[in-house]
């Protein structure tokens, strides 16, 4: 089942997502707008593998906000938020992109926030409009919606990104 803005609401008073900038303006009906705290250019290759041994994520560069803007040319970036969110373990969270930010020829990639999670959040923002994208920092670009399992997993996640800031 996907929580409700009353729902999400109580859970916030609980801790699930801190360091939001206005809860009445991020508080959606069925979730809550992430913001865009710093974004960074990649600068290499990553590798990935099976077993993560030979994992090795890409150097970054951050972008520079001209009095809170940036001009992002197209390509791809890594977007690190403001929010910070902590799942219990009878959630999960999906992410999608706000829809200003398709209407502009842009969106957001996300991987599922998995039980138990708890840190700020990392995604991608790719930049398809040729003329590219100008984003004030803060600026709502992700919307999340919390789904409840039927039961607890039994395991929350355990990860390198857990509790990052």
């Amino acid at each position: 089942m996907i929580l409700h803005d009353e729902e999400i609401r109580k859970l916030i008073a609980k801790g699930l997502v801190t360091g939001y900038i206005s809860l009445e303006k991020q508080l959606q009906p069925n979730g809550f707008d992430l913001t865009a705290r710093e974004i960074f250019r990649f600068k290499g290759a990553g590798s990935i593998d099976f077993s993560n041994k030979e994992r090795k994520f890409p150097e970054t560069e951050p972008v520079v906000f001209t009095d809170m803007w940036a001009h992002l040319n197209p390509g791809i970036y890594k977007v690190k938020t403001n929010e910070i969110v902590s799942i219990p373990r009878d959630i999960i969270a999906l992410a999608q992109p706000r829809s200003s930010l398709l209407r502009m020829g842009a969106f957001t990639v996300h991987g599922i926030w998995d039980a138990g999670f708890s840190g700020r959040s990392e995604f991608a923002l790719v930049v398809q409009n040729p003329a590219g994208l100008s984003i004030k920092q803060n600026a709502r670009i992700a919307q999340l919606a919390f789904v409840r399992l039927p039961s607890p997993a039994s395991k929350g996640y355990s990860g390198i990104h857990q509790n990052l800031g």
